[in-house]
């Protein structure tokens, strides 16, 4: 679906939503991602996700301080989403002390950090079609994802450790930040032409970040629990 597919009257967020939805849900249900939903991978499997989430974020919020003082961008900039430093804590607890020298990223993921070089951090939209499709994925179904890990490795994960990556202790109600972050969305002046190159790139941003777990998942028997 295009945008021009959206009634004209749909606000923004609405049709970047929208639009978006298809490619989100084909995230979702890469075999890599259903096999974790579903229990079927040991540590090792989500603890290679994490790195390459750690080499993403690292970029991403690099971008987002070149926008912080930005008049467009700067808006979305939020502490409380920031996700670096609880990322270096989980592969500190599942890898260890070395863990910078134990991780790397994958052709996928230079694929994609290269992408965010490109567009977001001198195109404030660019910017917010990268930080929207992470970061509310991430208070979303994300906490899907955390709720599954907890359940698969009770003793590895407890009290949160490990899982950091989903914590977000400085936002109280995450429905009340997503309807607030979306509002948001919908006060910025875009032309016409920039909300479609905005819903574009954040398309983009969804592709690149469904080829990254589709790489995790190419040889996935070295992370089944049965090995099979």
């Amino acid at each position: 679906m295009s945008a021009e597919a959206i009634s004209a009257s749909a606000k923004f967020s609405e049709a970047l939503k929208t639009v978006t939805w298809d490619d989100h849900e084909k995230a979702e249900y890469t075999e890599y991602m259903q096999a974790m939903l579903g229990g079927k991978l040991d540590i090792s499997g989500y603890t290679d996700m994490v790195a390459q989430h750690y080499f993403a974020y690292v970029v991403l919020e690099e971008a987002a301080e070149a926008m912080r003082g930005d008049a467009v961008g700067g808006k979305f900039v939020f502490d409380s989403l920031l996700r670096t430093k609880a990322l270096e804590e989980d592969l500190e607890h599942l890898i260890g002390e070395d863990w910078r020298d134990r991780i790397a990223p994958n052709e996928a993921t230079k694929e994609y950090v290269a992408r965010m070089r490109e567009v977001c951090f001198d195109w404030p939209g660019g910017y917010v079609a990268h930080s929207y499709t992470r970061y509310l994925g991430d208070l979303s179904g994300g906490q899907v994802i955390r709720a599954s890990l907890e359940r698969a490795f009770p003793e590895q994960l407890a009290g949160g450790k490990g899982v950091a990556f989903y914590l977000f202790p400085e936002i109280e109600d995450f429905k009340a930040f997503k309807v607030d972050y979306r509002l948001l969305l919908d006060t910025v002046a875009w032309s016409d032409e920039e909300q479609q190159k905005v819903i574009d790139e954040a398309l983009i941003a969804y592709r690149v970040n469904t080829k990254v777990l589709a790489e995790l998942g190419r040889d996935l028997s070295r992370y089944l629990l049965d090995h099979s």
